[in-house]
């Protein structure tokens, strides 16, 4: 049977190399933000009949506003911002109607404020503040009868702060060799993570704590890395199926919601490996109280397995 247990030093390794970038990205490039955060022009149309993205986005860039921001919902209205007022707007409709058929409804024109990204942002990280803090309770309370309870929220919430820091700083590596910008999608891809890194981290601990209750072994090192094996396979699963609806997003949709499934792609693989192979070794070494061995020490003992007739 694997010793993963044994292997958490690499883990922890990984872990601190993907902070570490993540941390200098954020520091050096931070983000190019859109225009929802700087403020700019919105243009809606409604077309009567079906516009491939892809097709629409060749257009706008042949009209020189190719850099403009584009959603699409359905398959006929599509959301144009513009960091700066759209100039000959009238001409620009007659282009596209003349490319794409008649509009269903009369073009609608905003004025794009630059405080509504900055106050969505600002709810979305009370959002989140809050939800760390309530997880915090809920975990050390449904985990109330195992030793130190507190030390499995805590750990719980490491392991979310953990996937939320690596998901920003790749984004911002990405953005700034990819050019991406970010918008109010990010932000709600952000906010997915949450439920998703939840959802595989509980799966762990909760096979933990129904080990050490099971008595699968005194040391509780062991009735980790049985816990890990028995749920590899579960999260492994469950997130490469939401990695498969993920890139379907990407290829089907395309760009409008681009950077919101990038956002959840990242925090995904981010949030299986820490669920699974961090966030428990973190616990374990502070179980055993020894943060010497955090990342190893030059002798360590073997965890034994217990077979099956044991």
């Amino acid at each position: 049977m694997m010793n993963i247990i044994g292997k958490r030093p690499w883990f922890f390794l990984i872990s601190g190399a993907l902070i570490i970038i993540s941390v200098i990205s954020l520091v050096v490039f931070w983000f190019t933000p859109s225009i929802d955060f700087t403020g700019g022009t919105l243009l809606t149309l409604k077309f009567e009949q079906p516009v491939e993205y892809s097709t629409f986005m060749d257009k706008l860039d042949q009209l020189g506003y190719g850099e403009a921001s584009v959603q699409m919902t359905g398959q006929t209205v599509f959301d144009i911002r513009t960091k700066e007022p759209i100039e000959n707007q009238q001409a620009v409709v007659d282009e596209l109607t003349a490319s794409f058929g008649q509009l269903a409804d009369t073009p609608q024109v905003f004025t794009l404020a630059p405080t509504q990204g900055a106050n969505t942002t600002r709810n979305a990280v009370i959002a989140i503040a809050i939800a760390m803090i309530g997880m915090l309770i809920y975990v050390t309370y449904a985990f109330r009868k195992m030793p130190s309870p507190f030390r499995w929220g805590s750990c719980f919430v490491i392991a979310l702060l953990h996937d939320i820091l690596v998901t920003l700083g790749l984004f911002s590596l990405l953005g700034h060799f990819l050019g991406w910008e970010m918008d109010l999608m990010f932000i709600t891809g952000i906010l997915a993570i949450v439920g998703v890194s939840l959802d595989n981290t509980i799966v762990v601990f909760d096979r933990m704590r129904e080990n050490q209750k099971n008595g699968v072994s005194t040391d509780f090192e062991v009735v980790v890395n049985r816990s890990q094996i028995e749920t590899l396979g579960r999260s492994l699963n469950t997130s490469i199926t939401i990695l498969i609806t993920c890139i379907a997003l990407l290829l089907f949709v395309g760009g409008s919601i681009q950077n919101f499934v990038i956002a959840l792609m990242i925090g995904l693989i981010a949030g299986t490996f820490d669920s699974v192979f961090v966030a428990p070794g973190l616990l374990v070494v502070w179980d055993k109280g020894k943060w010497g061995s955090f990342f190893g020490q030059k002798k360590t003992a073997a965890v034994k397995v217990p077979t099956e007739n044991q």
